[in-house]
């Protein structure tokens, strides 16, 4: 270990001994602990990936536990009833649903459904990635719009690209990373309009957090018959990230058509697990109260120190670092703390995951050492 490494260690475990103490370690009652399941502080501790840290909850643990014994039997058969859930949460039929290894692959076989040999996806810079650089593999070409000024998604000039040669629209709302999410009437005359034109995919990994009273989801489009494909993710709120299960929400003939292409689909212990989650009213509402809890303390620190910053409609904040990103990480990791990657154009701005009150304090302690 070399001294800058040593210091480095030394300076994060310090915070970290220091985040042990009782006054803060009793954030969390004995019964939250037992079902919440947090995780424990790490060194470094990772706030980079958008994970919720908390999670499986008791009653989705003790459901995983349960699945072990049919871990021999192909997940097919125990499908039926998440699908069932999955269904009147949305308000469709079985058939409107597909399962999927994670909402990362509904994305990826999504983009090569629709976009491979040629076909353009238009798409927002900076988002979410994964359908775009999977399809470009597959040939697929990516007509990039720069988000507004605002750092929304620019639908009015996503629109105006739409050709002949276009295949599929790609919307992440909330979008990732700048947590921004499109006017609502906006949103629904731009999918209702762009759907008669091509295929529009709205990805909704953050609806669960967004504020906003009675903010719609696209898959009221879906209802309607329209071209439109939903995403959902158990990886955010239900904090099922390891496990890998989401699911989209298509008219039958759609998700019929990408549901030949799903490669990984999921597994029983998933399933299982995804399947409690949703009857785990508790721990959703939980997840959503600590996200709520640990953006109003990293707002209160970022007003402290003069900063800018999105006020977020996600599990993540997006503030401007006032230096760039790769200098940042660099600092914020000798401080004990991993951050998000750069984002470009916006080099000077940071990706901040919410984490448990600990960690937010760490974050906040080790952001007014670098800032300051």
């Amino acid at each position: 270990m070399n001294r800058r490494e040593w210091i480095r260690r030394g300076g994060a475990l310090s915070a970290l001994t220091l985040l042990g103490s009782k006054s803060i370690a009793s954030s969390l009652t004995e019964h939250e602990k037992r079902q919440f399941n947090p995780r424990p502080l790490a060194d470094p501790v990772q706030l980079n990936f958008n994970e919720n840290p908390f999670g499986p909850s008791s009653k989705v643990r003790e459901a995983m536990t349960k699945a072990f014994e049919i871990g021999c039997r192909y997940p097919s058969t125990y499908s039926r009833e998440l699908h069932q859930m999955i269904a009147e949460k949305e308000g469709v039929t079985t058939d409107h649903i597909v399962v999927v290894g994670g909402s990362t692959e509904g994305l990826k076989v999504t983009g090569l459904t629709y976009a491979n040999n040629g076909g353009e996806i238009i798409a927002a810079k900076p988002t979410f990635l994964a359908m775009m650089n999977y399809a470009k593999q597959w040939g697929a070409s990516i007509n990039w719009v720069p988000l507004d000024e605002s750092k929304t998604h620019d639908v009015d000039e996503m629109e105006k690209r739409v050709s002949a040669k276009t295949k599929l629209i790609f919307l992440c709302n909330p979008n990732n990373p700048t947590s921004t999410l499109l006017p609502k009437e906006k949103l629904i005359d731009f999918c209702t309009s762009a759907s008669k034109k091509t295929m529009v995919f709205s990805d909704e990994a953050y609806y669960d957090f967004i504020e906003e009273e009675n903010y719609p989801s696209m898959v009221s489009l879906v209802k309607q018959g329209e071209n439109v494909i939903v995403s959902r993710t158990f990886s955010k709120v239900y904090g099922l990230a390891g496990l890998r299960i989401g699911y989209l929400i298509a008219k039958p003939e759609v998700a019929a058509k990408i549901r030949k292409n799903v490669v990984a689909y999921t597994n029983v212990i998933a399933i299982k697990a995804a399947t409690a989650a949703m009857n785990d009213k508790e721990f959703y509402q939980f997840s959503l109260n600590k996200v709520r809890e640990g953006k109003e303390l990293m707002y209160s620190t970022m007003d402290d120190l003069g900063l800018e910053y999105i006020r977020s409609n996600t599990n993540f904040i997006f503030f401007k670092t006032g230096r760039n990103i790769s200098t940042f990480q660099k600092q914020m990791l000798e401080q004990g703390v991993k951050v998000g990657r750069p984002f470009p154009p916006f080099t000077n701005w940071c990706r901040i995951s919410m984490g448990t009150i600990e960690e937010v304090q760490l974050f906040n302690q080790s952001l007014k050492k670098v800032i300051t």
